[in-house]
């Protein structure tokens, strides 16, 4: 495909830039208070040293959006190494004064595929979170193809009854965009599968909904988030996490940005989605706030935009409808509407980015 080509060309490119990172480096690590599925309780959230994404480093050459594999090692790390970091990490936070806490582990990839984190590796992290005794949710990521009933059978023989929540990109509910537009390589009925395969164990499953993916315009990407919440739920989809669009380096994404091609969403696009499925979808959604009122990412005008993020962090927590109004929200609303009139609709792939 060509999305693939692109993408692939456009990665080697930004490897070849790329500064070497040890494990140590790639590792980071904080604690705060977030939802969880017993209300709000204190959350560790560790990012885990790996070689990166199987999918980004493989022939297809990942999503057209995502970096975070240039954030890796790009090279197998021994599982002691991993170990060793992990158990470093545990060390810098409070977790035993806390009755209750959740565990988030990010592997810049998948959780659950054995050359990215090695099996040994996954198995000594998840049997100390279980060890500490007050860890009550652990949540990891994973590409679907990744979910099969023999790796989560191991890792219930391991958590008990600890609450297991897997979280997929899924991204969107439209075929077409996942993966002409996305370069995502599984579709809607991968997506399905694994989700039946999570629940069949006894888990939770998470759907991470990006927010305007390349070639739609401000209106479809509104619509089409909001339709993904609504075949999440159809599918009984446990959670959801709208991610809306920021600028990351070495990806197509960025040349199309670079080139006055493409603009992250506004702020009050993502409002409007969540706003939306809170009112209309019976699940918990959550709005990521990374890169917002920055250059490369979701931004609305220098006076609301960061008063209007912690409103949305805070709306995370207790789930409630944000409420908000500034000048800058009837620019938006023109742009909403007029979005799709010189819209181009000429496929992907003969768009002239080379």
């Amino acid at each position: 495909m060509e999305i693939e080509n692109l993408t692939k060309d456009i990665r080697n490119r930004s490897f070849e830039r790329k500064k070497d990172k040890t494990p140590d480096q790639v590792a980071a690590s904080w604690y705060n208070d977030d939802l969880t599925y017993n209300g709000v309780r204190k959350t560790l959230f560790l990012i885990l040293p790996t070689p990166g994404c199987s999918w980004a480093l493989g022939d297809a050459g990942g999503c057209t959006m995502c970096s975070y594999v240039s954030d890796c090692t790009l090279e197998a790390i021994e599982s002691d190494d991993i170990i060793r970091i992990f158990n470093e990490h545990l060390e810098r936070f409070p977790l035993d004064e806390e009755d209750e806490i959740a565990v988030k582990l990010f592997a810049s990839g998948s959780f659950l595929n054995p050359i990215e984190l090695p099996k040994d590796a996954r198995d000594y992290i998840l049997n100390k979170l279980v060890s500490l005794g007050n860890v009550k949710e652990i949540i990891v990521e994973s590409r679907p193809e990744y979910v099969s009933e023999e790796v989560l059978e191991e890792i219930a023989s391991i958590i008990g009854d600890t609450l297991f929540e897997v979280s997929i990109g899924l991204e969107t509910y439209n075929d077409d965009t996942r993966l002409n537009n996305i370069n995502k390589g599984f579709t809607a009925k991968n997506f399905e599968k694994a989700v039946e395969i999570i629940h069949k164990a006894g888990f939770k499953a998470k759907a991470y909904v990006f927010i305007k993916p390349i070639f739609l315009s401000e209106r479809e990407a509104i619509d089409e988030a909001i339709a993904t919440a609504e075949y999440c739920e159809s599918i009984g989809i446990d959670r959801l996490s709208f991610c809306p669009a920021t600028i990351h380096g070495g990806t197509l994404i960025e040349r199309l940005w670079r080139q006055g091609a493409y603009q992250p969403p506004w702020i009050w696009s993502a409002v409007e989605i969540i706003n939306t499925v809170r009112n209309t979808v019976s699940i918990p959604a959550l709005l990521d706030t990374s890169g917002f009122g920055s250059r490369r990412g979701p931004f609305n005008c220098k006076k609301c935009n960061k008063e209007l993020k912690n409103i949305i962090i805070e709306a995370n927590l207790d789930q409630s409808i944000i409420s908000f109004d500034c000048d800058c929200k009837d620019s938006w609303l023109a742009e909403v509407e007029n979005s799709d009139m010189n819209f181009s609709k000429t496929f992907n792939k003969h768009v002239p980015l080379y």
